[in-house]
């Protein structure tokens, strides 16, 4: 039994902090925030719309795109850095709320690389014939956690959240192979005190470096080449890092997806967020190779590379 993505849903708050209003709130510009990100503008969830409700809102969503009931999921899987309060976990909250009675929930700490981590677990439990039917959610309010006088990270980050449907699939398609990794002596390099605190040049390094090599690494596993891959989501952390990944794969600029423009960095919601994009998009298409790539703090890092349909 192969295991793969049968359904998606997103939520991204309605209000929109765009470069011009950074501008106003601290010594930055638009032009320096666009070279160096390719950043435009971020969502920012209101005070009263909490981690838990992001993810219940794109967990719904992502159960009607899948055509299944909340009855019907076994686990829930919610990556996050950002939750409610330390317990109960965002998916035991949204469990309640999604009426998943028999679903068992966890939350997931692996920054953003959470959400490959996440598909990764749902893809152990599908294809061990254990369950059925998974859900994985990619959440952020990092709005929450953000230094809004700090011009070097208040200009990076926005609030969303992201959810797969992780079920079975025809044989010749679903995740074909991954590859994650951590390297706790860089944790150093970009943590949470208070605030998000992070030292750009040196997660910039490792993330060019890791990004590319990763991409590589799942492709060798799933037995392909880089003319192979059909579509590059990379996490939209920074898009001169994004551009790095996609250069190591040989990729025309329309193969990659791009939303770091309008989202920002939203951490674990990226991936699932831009790949919902693309697909609404008409970008990705049925028995396309799609390499997901991600890294993160701890520091992090997790891709996979899936054949698309159902």
């Amino acid at each position: 039994m192969k295991a793969g993505i049968v359904g998606m849903g997103r939520y991204l708050p309605e209000k929109v902090l765009t470069n011009h209003d950074l501008e106003k709130m601290m010594d930055t510009t638009d032009e320096w925030i666009r070279t160096r990100t390719g950043i435009e503008e971020r969502r920012i969830a209101a005070d009263d719309i909490n981690t838990s409700d992001m993810a219940f809102f794109a967990a719904q969503q992502a159960i009607e795109n899948a055509a299944i009931t909340p009855e019907e999921i076994d686990l829930i899987l919610v990556a996050t850095v950002t939750p409610d309060s330390p317990f109960p976990s965002v998916a035991c909250r949204i469990q309640e709320r999604l009426g998943a009675k028999k679903a068992a929930a966890m939350d997931i700490s692996a920054a953003c690389a959470g959400f490959m981590y996440g598909l990764v677990t749902a893809k152990q439990f599908i294809e061990s014939g254990v369950y059925k039917y998974i859900l994985v959610v990619g959440v952020e309010k990092l709005s929450k956690i953000t230094d809004w006088t700090d011009r070097n990270t208040a200009v990076l980050f926005g609030d969303a959240a992201g959810a797969a449907i992780v079920g079975p699939v025809s044989e010749n398609r679903g995740i074909l192979a991954f590859e994650l990794g951590a390297d706790g002596t860089g944790g150093k390099h970009l943590y949470q005190d208070e605030y998000i605190i992070m030292n750009g040049r040196e997660v910039f390094k490792f993330a060019v470096r890791q990004m590319g090599e990763s991409c590589i690494h799942v492709l060798e596993k799933a037995g392909l080449k880089k003319e192979d891959v059909d579509f590059l989501i990379p996490h939209q952390a920074n898009i001169r890092i994004m551009e790095a990944s996609r250069q190591r794969l040989e990729l025309p600029e329309e193969k990659m997806s791009k939303t770091v423009n309008k989202y920002g960095n939203t951490s674990a919601a990226s991936i699932p967020v831009s790949l919902i994009e693309d697909l609404e998009a008409g970008r990705i298409k049925n028995d396309d190779i799609i390499v997901m790539v991600g890294f993160g703090g701890g520091l992090t890092w997790g891709a996979i590379a899936i054949r698309w349909g159902k």
